[in-house]
């Protein structure tokens, strides 16, 4: 099975209910600053929890993905996280990426993205390196922004107590494709694979 750059651009990730986006869509809202140049806002319909990026996947890969997948869930009953705090990497003092953390059953999201590896990684998908920081990804940073408006939402960011009581029920995973346009990434869902008790 061979990985290519020219392949689908697949991910594994946990979708967000509805609800949940329009949400994290007014979060967005209140923590935007002036100038907005240079801050890159993920469409609330594009946010999700990555559990594993696959990369270039070549077609006839995908469906050995699909079983990969399907053998992944197998045991891990549905679990709920809940959306707590906001952060940013690597810090407030040098933001890059601005995101929500998750709470909940981390135990059951760490069972279930170790299955994931222990199924994905026989075929050529190196298993990560960096320690699993669960969060969604709410705005990327990029060079041209201005000093004022990093400190500006460096500020905003640590005078928010974001506790919603948003809750995600995990009852799948889903296999993703990304589109990556000028305007930002485009996701389409290739397959779903419900968690089995």
């Amino acid at each position: 099975m061979t990985i290519e750059a020219s392949g689908i651009r697949a991910f594994i990730a946990i979708e967000l209910p509805a609800a949940v986006k329009k949400e994290l869509g007014k979060l967005q809202k209140k923590l935007s600053v002036a100038p907005e140049r240079g801050i890159k806002w993920v469409a609330p319909d594009g946010i999700h929890l990555t559990l594993k990026f696959l990369g270039g996947v070549t077609p006839d890969c995908i469906e050995s993905v699909k079983q990969a997948l399907t053998r992944a869930t197998e045991g891990i009953k549905p679990f709920e996280l809940e959306i707590r705090n906001l952060g940013a990497f690597p810090n407030l003092r040098r933001l890059v990426m601005v995101w929500c953390g998750l709470t909940g059953d981390l135990e059951h999201l760490n069972q279930l993205r170790k299955k994931v590896e222990e199924h994905i990684s026989p075929m050529g998908f190196p298993p990560e390196k960096s320690p699993f920081s669960p969060h969604l990804t709410l705005a990327r940073l990029k060079e041209n922004i201005s000093p004022m408006a990093r400190q500006s939402l460096s500020e905003k960011l640590a005078a928010t107590n974001y506790h919603p009581g948003l809750r995600i029920p995990v009852t799948s995973i889903s296999l993703m494709q990304s589109h990556l346009l000028s305007s930002g990434a485009v996701y389409k869902r290739l397959a779903v694979f419900p968690l089995k008790k």
